[in-house]
């Protein structure tokens, strides 16, 4: 099957959804702020801080704990991020709301519900229920 190239949506709704991912991208920028910094390697990529209390004892336990409790957030904002800007891509290359499976529309309630949607609804339980 050929891939769908015409995105079916209005230009008002896709307007709607890029407002709704890059207010998404900011917070998520924002939040990973807070405790990581640019992995200078991989673009895209942070590194989790490691935080520096003091020499004794239980402050350095207490930086592994912060440490060791911030790097699952880390990783699951960076994935969030990650499906933000490719959402975003595929708003400005014109294939947004199109299933990367079956090259059908993903239905609108589904787009404004989880804008990061890269499948239709079909598709997904598909794969998860396979899983």
């Amino acid at each position: 099957m050929a891939k769908t190239t015409k995105v079916p949506f209005e230009q008002a709704l896709l307007d709607q959804i890029k407002a709704q991912l890059l207010e998404e991208k900011s917070k998520l920028e924002e939040e990973l702020t807070q405790f990581t910094k640019p992995n200078p390697h991989v673009a895209g990529d942070f590194d989790t801080s490691y935080p520096e209390y003091g020499d004794d004892i239980e402050d350095n336990a207490q930086e592994v704990t912060d440490y060791l409790s911030n790097k699952p957030v880390e990783i699951t904002l960076e994935k969030t991020l990650r499906d933000v800007k490719t959402a975003l891509t595929r708003l400005d290359d014109g294939t947004y709301g199109i299933c990367k499976y079956c090259d059908q529309a993903i239905d609108e309630k589904r787009l404004l519900a989880r804008p990061t949607s890269s499948s239709c609804v079909s598709c997904k339980k598909t794969l998860t229920d396979e899983a």
